[in-house]
């Protein structure tokens, strides 16, 4: 029972540690870019839906946001994950009408959403 207990508490740990590594690699300012989906819609960026688009007189076109390079904002830890705010590098606003965006960090980067710009 105790071998259970001990290997248990170590996974924890492990865990634990994992977490806080994936969240050092990311930093306030840093520089990422925007992707297109390999499933072909964004599940882990969270871009505003296409009618709440339209209504406030945006263009509601994915395929201007591919290729995107976007500054992290600001980040905090959710129970989905790290949730980051993102705005555009060059200032302008999402859609002619959002400042900013959020995505979910190690999802939206291991489903190709986001990707760290060279």
């Amino acid at each position: 029972m105790k071998k259970i207990a001990i290997i248990i508490i170590f996974a924890l740990f492990a865990g634990i540690s994992q977490v806080q590594a994936q969240t050092s690699m990311l930093q306030q300012g840093q520089v990422l870019k925007i992707d297109r989906p390999e499933s072909g819609n964004f599940e882990y960026v969270k871009f505003p839906r296409k009618n709440i688009i339209i209504k406030r007189g945006g263009i509601a076109d994915m395929k201007s946001v591919e290729g995107m390079l976007v500054v992290v904002q600001s980040f905090r830890e959710t129970k989905w994950g790290t949730e980051v705010t993102l705005k555009r590098k060059d200032g302008r606003k999402f859609f002619r009408n959002f400042p900013t965006i959020t995505a979910i960090w190690p999802d939206a980067k291991d489903k190709g959403e986001l990707r760290p710009a060279n």
